[in-house]
């Protein structure tokens, strides 16, 4: 009778660890979950069960509580697994409430990283060579960028307390996997609509300029100064906005430097609450002395150009079956912004679905991780875009911000990764990334 009990006791131990190994089921997502997404799956179960690792094919989705969260908001993900990888490999019907499973979620697109997610101890039973139920984790995170910011399955882990307690981490074999939702999150600060005009752009030193100004805040005292380049100059004057924020008020302009009017709320400019600069430019007509000569020389605007290294890129070769990052590099991307204004640059790129002998890869399973210098002594700093999917909808490269006076030469390149599904049909795929500047 010892005999026995202890046989049926291997037993379902065996068929609980099968049971942390492959997971899975018929709970579907939350109301408003994307489209449910496979992905290739290698589950480790404990030694002392002497069960070989499980390569197989995970369905789950991704839900969220909120599709267009503001930054500073906090989402709540929950990370369902849909469809296992195989049945109970025994017999033995398993007991409820016996797994307890936790995971992470990955982020990409405008904000990277991974949502830690867990699921309650609570689970069906399962008949013994039936189908494991589904189970969900849930987590949050707190959203910091703005843009479009992808959800992908990640890797899971599923602890049991049947008879012993074990753990049995699943990882994603060819990471990451398909996006399954996608948030688009907005920016919380106030969109700045302050404006002024000058009455004219240019005058003698001594002259005064009229300044209008529109949408500051009602009754705000309002400064207005001048500027050579990024430092303001000492001639300022005030004005008073009406209640409908608007002013009018006149700043005499001495400094022979001046290229541009500001006019801020507050006691320095800011881009939150301020507007311009406007261009103005100081005539000297100070007469030139007996026996000299007056010297001039013209600074002359130019053009927002890119060129690029080359206009093909081979990616490394996958194998049928297997699939997975098909990997390569952007040739370089060279910016020119030699325009001198005040206005930055953005380069973005999106991309076609990948065609090729009688099947096609999904744009979206096109990722870059961006990268970009400023050459030494440029007035702006190129700022990296964020890494993640590209897809038919786009992603930004790189970019500069607006500024006083911006310009310089830039190069810009990004690793690139194809995610290529297992069983895709043998022979040559290709897609057109297209990049825009503006």
């Amino acid at each position: 009778m010892g005999s026995t009990t202890r046989r049926r006791r291997l037993a379902s131990f065996l068929g609980a660890t099968a049971l942390a190994v492959t997971a899975g089921g018929t709970l579907a997502c939350p109301a408003g979950a994307a489209t449910n997404v496979d992905f290739a799956t290698h589950c480790i179960p404990p030694a002392v069960a002497g069960i070989p690792p499980i390569d197989g094919t995970t369905t789950a989705a991704i839900a969220v509580d909120n599709t267009s969260p503001k930054v500073g908001d906090t989402v709540t993900v929950t990370y369902t697994v849909v469809k296992p990888a195989a049945s109970n490999p025994t017999a033995i019907a398993l007991p409820a409430d016996i797994m307890t499973p936790t995971g992470k979620v990955t982020l990409g697109g405008a904000q990277t990283g991974a949502v830690t997610v867990a699921g309650p101890k609570k689970n069906d039973p399962v008949p013994g060579n039936g189908a494991f139920p589904s189970f969900s984790m849930t987590g949050t995170f707190k959203v910091t960028s703005p843009g479009a910011i992808t959800l992908s399955p990640g890797d899971y882990n599923i602890h049991t307390s049947y008879i012993l307690e074990l753990d049995t981490p699943c990882t994603v074999i060819t990471p990451p996997a398909p996006v399954s939702e996608t948030v688009t999150a907005t920016d919380t600060n106030p969109v700045n609509e302050r404006d002024i005009a000058l009455g004219s752009a240019s005058g003698k030193p001594g002259d005064s300029v009229t300044v209008t100004g529109s949408k500051f805040t009602p009754g705000a005292t309002v400064t207005l100064a001048g500027r050579s380049g990024a430092a303001q100059t000492a001639d300022t004057a005030t004005a008073t906005a009406d209640p409908s924020g608007a002013f009018s008020g006149s700043l005499v302009v001495n400094d022979k430097t001046t290229t541009g009017v500001v006019a801020y709320e507050g006691s320095v400019f800011s881009d939150a609450k301020g507007a311009g600069p406007k261009t103005y430019v100081v005539i000297d007509d100070t007469p030139v002395p007996a026996g000299s000569q007056k010297v001039t020389t013209t600074v002359k605007a130019g053009t927002l150009s890119m060129s690029q290294a080359g206009d093909a890129v081979s990616l490394s070769a996958v194998d049928y079956g297997k699939g997975g990052a098909s990997t390569g590099d952007l040739n370089k991307v060279t910016v020119q912004d030699f325009r001198g204004g005040p206005a930055g640059w953005s380069l973005t790129g999106k991309v076609t679905d990948f065609t090729g002998p009688g099947a096609k890869i999904d744009a979206g399973a096109l990722s870059w991780s961006p990268a970009c210098a400023t050459k030494a002594g440029s007035p702006s700093t190129c700022q990296v875009g964020s890494a993640g999917t590209v897809g038919s909808s786009g992603a930004t490269l790189a970019s500069t911000p607006n500024g006083t006076l911006t310009g310089g030469e830039f190069t810009v390149d990004a690793g690139l990764s194809l995610n290529v599904p297992a069983f895709t049909p043998p022979g040559t795929y290709s897609g057109v990334l297209t990049l825009t500047l503006s």
